[in-house]
């Protein structure tokens, strides 16, 4: 009789573990088939027939809809190149050299993906619109006040993430390696 007990109990448990894995699975970091470069994470198997269940089903719960394996990649970051989580209360620098793209789109997102509101109305950059130096190189100051030059607005809310997309982009086939990829850098500035 007391074994009958256990079990209701033993239910529960194994409920419980279970969904907590799988919100850990589908809200985690991404895990299967991920690239990293630095602060910049991307999973390029996202948009391809060969995508993994886990980041199936992680797409499925964001309802966000990925770029094709052919139209090319996205990279997400949260946290700078110190690894301290990206939070608008400071400035950062996001520079480079041109990535091997045709075009791309830098924008910041709150933590649970949406566009981040702010006064000026604008949420992303895009590569055809940026000043740059005599030798490509770009230099984008994220921040809540406007700034000269390349600005990407950030809005009042804290804590965000930046995504890159990079449309035809060199290293887009699902197969290929990443050779040579250098991603931007993200420097956090000052702090208010």
């Amino acid at each position: 009789m007391s074994e009958l007990r256990k079990l209701p109990v033993a239910l529960i448990a194994a409920l419980a573990l279970g969904l907590a894995a799988t919100f850990l699975a589908l809200k985690g970091d991404p895990g299967f088939g991920a690239a990293a470069f630095g602060p910049w994470t991307s999973r390029p198997r996202l948009g391809s027939a060969d995508i993994d269940p886990y980041a199936r089903a992680a797409t499925a719960v964001e309802g966000a809809v990925p770029l094709g394996s052919g139209e090319g990649l996205a990279f997400v970051a949260r946290a700078d190149d110190a690894g301290a989580p990206l939070d608008s209360r400071c400035d950062y620098i996001v520079s480079g050299a041109a990535l091997p793209a045709r075009f791309w789109t830098l924008t910041a997102y709150d933590v649970e993906g949406r566009l981040r509101p702010n006064p000026a109305g604008r949420y992303g950059l895009t590569s055809a619109a940026l000043l740059r130096r005599a030798d490509g190189a770009f230099s984008i100051v994220a921040a809540r006040e406007a700034r000269p030059g390349n600005w990407l607005p950030l809005g009042s809310r804290s804590r965000f993430t930046l995504v890159l997309r990079a449309y035809e982009a060199a290293s887009s086939s699902v197969g290929g390696p990443f050779e040579g990829l250098v991603m931007p850098r993200i420097a956090r500035g000052e702090c208010s």
